[in-house]
C-alpha cells in the first residue's frame, strides 16, 4: 500500500533525479557524440527489497571539460529486464542528463520483486552502453545466504586494476567499497601509470579525475557484475582531512568546505547510490543501512565528515597529552545515535559496520612504550569504547567490522573496548587491503612481526594487494582474503592465502 507520504517522497526523489523535467525545447533529441557517450560504463547499487539504484554518466571524451558534451541537456532512455537477453523487459523509462550534474544519470528503479537478478542498459541517440547485472535484496523476513566481496583503495597510478577482474569473475550478490575510490595527488613520476591532471581541487577536477578511473576496464567489469555499497575515506576529498580541517593546517574551513562540496558532488555524480538531496553539497549525508534479511544488517558508516581533528598533529606516534579527549568523535553524535538504536532494533543474525578505518588497535613498538595511529580508531579511543561497548550489548557474539584504508589485510577479534584488557570479544574485524595504492606490496610490513607479541588480538596480517570475499548465513560466517602478487604490470594470478570462520553467537575466530 502506497502511502501520501511515500507518493510525495517519491515524487520529489524522482523529480530530482530526472533534473527537473526540464524544458523539451532545451534538450538534444538527436545527440551526435565524438566517441562513445557511455565509455565510463554502468553501474548499480544501493539496492532493497523493491528497488535499486540504476547509474551511468555520459562522457564521450572523458577527460575533456563535461566530458566532451556540448552542454545542452541530452535524454537518456534505460530499461530493466528479467532476462539477460531483454525479451521480458520489466520497466523502462527517459530520463535527463544535464551539466549541472556532471551528464550523470541515477534512476532509481521501484516496484521490483525482492529476491532476484535483473538486467540493465541505456541508450541516448544511436549509442548502447554495455548491460549490468543488479539485483534486490531478500525480504525482511527471509533467511538468505549472502555472497559478497569488498575493496577499498585504488590509487590508479600505482597500478593496475586486476584484483577487480578477478572479483568480476566471482559469483557475488554485492560488492562493497570502503573508500579511497579516487585519489587526489599531483601526477608522480616513475609509476605504472600517471594521472592526468595536477593535484585535484575544483569540481571539474574530480569529475575528470572520476572519469580517468572509471576508464579502466577491470573495474568497469566489477560495478556491472553485481550492485555495489560505497562510502568514501579521506582521499576523495583530500589525504586525512577531518570535518573541516585539512592536510594542509592553514587552510580555513571555508576554503576546506569548498573542496568537500566539489568532492562530494562528483563523488554523487560517480556512484550508483541513494543519497537524499542535500542544502549544500558539503553536507551531503551518506551513513545508510542495507539489511539482506534477517541474515544481515549491513550499516555503511561515515568516518570522516564528523570526526574531531586527529589528536596529536595525526601520524603513528606515542600519545600525546591530548589523547584520549572525551568530546574526540569519529562518527559525529547523530550518526553515532543513528547506529546503536539501528542495532537495538535490529534482529538480523550479523550486524555489519561497513567503514573506513582500523578500529582494534594495533601497537608498532615492541617494546613498553605504546605507538599507535591516530588517525584511526586508535586515536579515538573513547568514542571507540564507547561505540563497541553498545556493540557488545546489542550485537554479542554477531558484530562485524569491514574495514578499508590501510594498503594490507589484517584479522582481528573485536572486543567490547579496549579500555580494560578483560573486556569480552564480542565478533571481528577483517580489514581489506588495497586493489593497488602501494604498488606491488609485500608478504608483511616488517614492524609487524616483531610487534604481534604485543598485540593477541591480531590474528592475520598481509601486505599484499587484493580484496575480501564474505560468504554468510545465518550461523557462519567465512572470510576469504584475496591476494594478487604484483600490480606493477597487468596479468596477476589470484590466490586465497587464508580463511577465518565466525560462528554466530560463538566468540573467536576460527581458522578456514
Amino acid at each position: 500500500m502506497t502511502t501520501r507520504r511515500d507518493f510525495l517522497s517519491h515524487l520529489s526523489r524522482t523529480a530530482f533525479l530526472a533534473s527537473a523535467a526540464p524544458n523539451a525545447w532545451r534538450l538534444e533529441w538527436r545527440p551526435r557524440f565524438a566517441d562513445d557517450p557511455f565509455a565510463l560504463g554502468v553501474a548499480s547499487g544501493d539496492p532493497r527489497p523493491d528497488g535499486v539504484v540504476l547509474w551511468t554518466r555520459l562522457a564521450p571524451r572523458p577527460l575533456e571539460p563535461e566530458g566532451g558534451m556540448d552542454g545542452r541537456r541530452t535524454p537518456v532512455t534505460w530499461e530493466l529486464a528479467a532476462d539477460e537477453q531483454f525479451a521480458r523487459i520489466v520497466q523502462q523509462g527517459r530520463v535527463t542528463a544535464v551539466p549541472e550534474l556532471g551528464y550523470s544519470v541515477h534512476v532509481d528503479v521501484p516496484g521490483l520483486e525482492p529476491d532476484r537478478w535483473y538486467w540493465y542498459r541505456f541508450q541516448t541517440g544511436e549509442a548502447k552502453s554495455p548491460v549490468g547485472r543488479a539485483r534486490t535484496t531478500p525480504a525482511g523476513d527471509a533467511a538468505r545466504p549472502l555472497a559478497f566481496a569488498f575493496a577499498s583503495c585504488q590509487h590508479f597510478e600505482s597500478g593496475y586494476y586486476t584484483a577487480f577482474r578477478h572479483l568480476a569473475a566471482e559469483e557475488l550478490d554485492l560488492v562493497a567499497h570502503l573508500g579511497d575510490y579516487i585519489y587526489e595527488y599531483a601526477p608522480q613520476q616513475g609509476q605504472p601509470r600517471r594521472h592526468a591532471t595536477r593535484e585535484i581541487r575544483a569540481l571539474d577536477d574530480y569529475r575528470a579525475r572520476y572519469a580517468q578511473y572509471k576508464t579502466d576496464l577491470d573495474l568497469q567489469a566489477a560495478h556491472a557484475r553485481a550492485p555495489w555499497l560505497v562510502t568514501w575515506d579521506d582521499h576523495e576529498v583530500d589525504n586525512n582531512y577531518a570535518d573541516e580541517v585539512g592536510e594542509n593546517g592553514m587552510e580555513s574551513a571555508e576554503q576546506v568546505r569548498t573542496r568537500r562540496a566539489a568532492a562530494y558532488q562528483a563523488w554523487w555524480e560517480h556512484m550508483p547510490v541513494r543519497v537524499p538531496r542535500a542544502a549544500s553539497w558539503a553536507d551531503l549525508t551518506i551513513h545508510r543501512a542495507t539489511p539482506w534479511g534477517r541474515t544481515a544488517h549491513l550499516w555503511v558508516l561515515d568516518t570522516r565528515q564528523y570526526r574531531s581533528d586527529q589528536p596529536c598533529n595525526d601520524g603513528v606516534k606515542v600519545p600525546c597529552a591530548t589523547y584520549g579527549a572525551a568530546g574526540d568523535t569519529m562518527l559525529g553524535e547523530a550518526q553515532e545515535r543513528w547506529l546503536v538504536e539501528g542495532m537495538r532494533a535490529s534482529s538480523a543474525h550479523w550486524q555489519v559496520l561497513a567503514q573506513q578505518v582500523m578500529m582494534a588497535p594495533f601497537d608498532f613498538d615492541p617494546g613498553p612504550a605504546t605507538r599507535v595511529s591516530m588517525d584511526q580508531w586508535t586515536g579515538y579511543p573513547v568514542a571507540r569504547d564507547r561505540l563497541l561497548r553498545a556493540c557488545g550489548q546489542h550485537a554479542a557474539g554477531r558484530t562485524v567490522v569491514l574495514t578499508g584504508d590501510i594498503h594490507s589485510h589484517w584479522t582481528h577479534e573485536v572486543r567490547a573496548g579496549w579500555d580494560r584488557p578483560d573486556r569480552p570479544v564480542i565478533g571481528a574485524e577483517f580489514v581489506c587491503s588495497s586493489i593497488s595504492s602501494g604498488g606491488d606490496g609485500e608478504d608483511q610490513w616488517r614492524e609487524v612481526p616483531p610487534a604481534m607479541a604485543a598485540n593477541p588480538d591480531c590474528k592475520y596480517h598481509s601486505a599484499r594487494r587484493g580484496y575480501v570475499r564474505c560468504e554468510v548465513s545465518d550461523r557462519e560466517w567465512v572470510t576469504r582474503y584475496r591476494t594478487v602478487p604484483y600490480v606493477s604490470r597487468p596479468g596477476a594470478p589470484v590466490e586465497t592465502p587464508r580463511t577465518f570462520r565466525l560462528e554466530r553467537g560463538r566468540t573467536g575466530l576460527q581458522p578456514g
